[in-house]
């Protein structure tokens, strides 16, 4: 009788266990991208492999400085910040869903979606040291380069903002609707004349104006301390209003009126105005996740646009050439330089 019930639990035991998930590990295991040749590893990842490596070099700094250098007892082995770093530039550089980045990097859903989330948190970390505010003399190197570009003095930067499409919004969703019919959020970016970001700001919903972003972002409120009474921007149209006319410079609107002085003028703006343009079209080349970021979760989405900004600050800072368009990344038909909506 003992030994009857003794093997019925057994049984059952068996049988539970074998009702257990089971993970099935296959494709392409993480450390074959760390064998490949440098031209394949930034065609899958985005960035060069020395890149990469500053990238895991900071992050690893942070990481040390926050527990320290004691070690852990038991458990499991912990996931390498080689492969964190990989996995997050992996999703960030593709569309590829959470299913089949586990796939290749061989671990859980759960596992990819809590590295995702931690190593953007450390990459958000690291933007005050890559997205910054010129300096003085800064802004008199910026100021003498886009002067021999478009011959307006004491220019130093271009605004601009673009739309990253999302999914519907559970709360308010209707809100996201740009005036193109799809749902998205905008990004503002201010950036100098080699297309590094000095200032974000993310996460209105695509129905509002441009011009009205920038009135609720932080350049707009310490633009006195900013720019004083000499610095200036080129901007679009859409910051045609007064109250950017002391900081950004505007083409005039073309009503077929427009002498040939005014077109020149026009011209010339456009000429020092097309970096933030290419700006964003590197941004999303590289980082082509926020072609579509697939969520729904606000704070999410906008943890991920932030962080492609930094990432592409710290990129366009050591490599500024695209491998695929060494003419200039093509930006998708997605602005918002009209006041429609």
């Amino acid at each position: 009788m003992c030994i009857f019930v003794h093997n019925r639990e057994l049984a059952v035991y068996l049988t539970k266990r074998n009702k257990r998930k089971k993970i099935i590990k296959t494709g392409i295991y993480w450390k074959l991208l760390l064998a490949m040749d440098d031209r394949t590893f930034q065609q899958h990842m985005r960035v060069t492999r020395r890149q990469c490596n500053f990238i895991q070099c900071a992050i690893e700094r942070q990481l040390q400085e926050q527990t320290g250098p004691a070690g852990r007892w038991g458990g499991r082995p912990q996931i390498s910040v080689t492969c964190k770093t990989l996995l997050l530039l992996w999703y960030l550089a593709n569309d590829n869903s959470y299913r089949e980045m586990c796939d290749k990097f061989g671990m859980s859903k759960s596992s990819a979606h809590r590295v995702i989330n931690s190593m953007l948190d450390e990459i958000l970390k690291l933007g005050p040291q890559f997205i910054k505010w010129w300096t003085d003399v800064e802004k008199e190197c910026s100021a003498n380069n886009f002067k021999s570009v478009s011959g307006y003095s004491d220019v130093i930067g271009a605004i601009d903002g673009c739309h990253i499409r999302i999914n519907r919004p559970p709360t308010h969703g209707d809100d996201y609707i740009n005036r193109k019919g799809y749902f998205s959020v905008l990004l503002q970016g201010v950036c100098d004349e080699d297309g590094l970001f000095r200032s974000i700001f993310a996460g209105p919903p695509g129905r509002v104006h441009d011009a009205r972003m920038c009135r609720l972002s932080p350049v707009f409120a310490q633009r006195h301390e900013r720019f004083g009474d000499r610095w200036k921007l080129f901007g679009d149209t859409a910051y045609i209003s007064a109250d950017f006319h002391g900081f950004i410079i505007t083409p005039k609107r073309d009503t077929g009126c427009l002498s040939v002085i005014e077109k020149a003028a026009n011209s010339a703006v456009s000429r020092g105005r097309v970096v933030i343009e290419n700006a964003f079209g590197r941004l999303k080349c590289r980082f082509r996740r926020l072609r579509h970021v697939d969520n729904v979760n606000l704070p999410a989405i906008i943890k991920v646009i932030v962080a492609c900004c930094i990432l592409h600050n710290i990129a366009a800072g050591m490599d500024t050439d695209c491998p695929e368009h060494p003419d200039g990344c093509p930006r998708y038909n997605d602005t918002n330089n009209d006041l429609a909506g």
